[in-house]
């Protein structure tokens, strides 16, 4: 039995206990928050006992890994921390919102000879493992392009998504699509962004980036949806032969609704049939199995994300500088 212990007890939080609650071989044995009422209602998903003191729980010589769902500016500390431990560590993304900070992450994974997984949920979405199954096999020709959009409303105060410590939407959300359009085209050469501009900063941006072939992927996402607008997010992929679209849309009164299409010929759109499943279970059963030693970690390792932050990082300079950026070695300053 791997035992687990969780920290963070907001949305992210809760969605990781009722995962783990599903599976045999793992345990979430505690569960900590800063809120001790939304520790107790997150713990009792996965009959875990509260934890009132993170470095407590870390130090746990029974725990062997350690899931992080805390707010992005903490989760340095806490990976560090859990890593230097001896554990293992799940993080939710944005791993975080500097390069500085998950090179640090990084490295002390590397010298603690222990995993560091990371949340690139779209990864784990069926649709987007089925795309990942078609560029491989080159059955539509090549992937010419992917455009993905991300729309919610939780930079206004009155939105239902709403969150006092999100960032702006070039890490908040666009981490997601920027690893999902590496992890189907490659690493772009060049980045070109705009935004609309709120008093706190970036309220929706727009990221196109270039490909040496001429192939090109657009990332859309916005916080400024009214706030009677459902969460939606997105993307399509076109092959010289085919295009396939994928949308989901989370309502607020009950379960996202999703939809998967292709169309490969003259007919009209047509249902893609994948097998419904929550992400979030793919992802951490993943980490479970890599632990023990059944799974290649490769598919979630912080390098991804680090990549992902890179193009973030580079968005926030293209708009900055009012002008395209490109993405080498010195946008690049990681250390494999």
């Amino acid at each position: 039995m791997i035992r687990i212990g969780l920290l963070g007890a907001g949305t992210m939080g809760k969605a990781h206990a009722a995962a783990y609650a599903g599976m045999a071989e793992a345990k979430v044995v505690g569960v900590y928050a800063r809120d001790v009422t939304r520790a107790s209602a997150t713990a009792s998903l996965c009959n875990a006992n509260v934890c009132r003191d993170a470095d407590r729980l870390i130090a746990d010589p029974d725990i062997a890994a350690i899931d992080v769902c805390l707010p992005t500016l903490v989760h340095a500390d806490h990976v560090i921390a859990a890593l230097q431990a001896g554990k293992h560590v799940f993080c939710e993304t944005p791993l975080a919102l500097h390069l500085d900070e998950a090179q640090r992450m990084h490295d002390a994974a590397r010298r603690a000879g222990r995993l560091l997984q990371v949340g690139l949920l779209m990864r784990s979405v069926a649709a987007c493992e089925y795309v990942k199954g078609e560029v491989l096999s080159g059955r539509h020709g090549r992937l010419l392009s992917v455009a993905t959009w991300r729309l919610g409303s939780y930079l206004r105060r009155e939105g239902p998504d709403h969150k006092a410590h999100y960032g702006d939407p070039s890490t908040e959300l666009m981490t997601f699509d920027f690893d999902l359009v590496r992890w189907l085209m490659g690493h772009p050469s060049r980045l070109t962004a705009s935004a609309v501009p709120t008093a706190h900063g970036p309220g929706e941006i727009s990221a196109l980036l270039a490909y040496e072939d001429g192939r090109h992927a657009t990332i859309t996402a916005s916080g400024l949806m009214p706030p009677g607008f459902a969460f939606t997010a997105g993307f399509r992929a076109l092959f010289e032969r085919a295009v396939f679209e994928q949308s989901t849309v989370f309502d607020t009164d009950g379960p996202p609704t999703s939809t998967f299409t292709v169309v490969d010929g003259g007919a009209p759109a047509r249902p893609v049939p994948v097998a419904g499943r929550n992400p979030y279970q793919v992802e951490l059963q993943r980490f479970v199995d890599c632990i023990a030693g059944r799974a290649d970690p490769e598919l979630l390792d912080v390098r991804h994300a680090i990549e992902a932050l890179v193009l973030s990082t580079a968005t926030q300079r293209s708009l900055a500088e009012r002008r395209p950026v490109d993405i080498d070695q010195t946008t690049r300053p990681w250390r494999p």
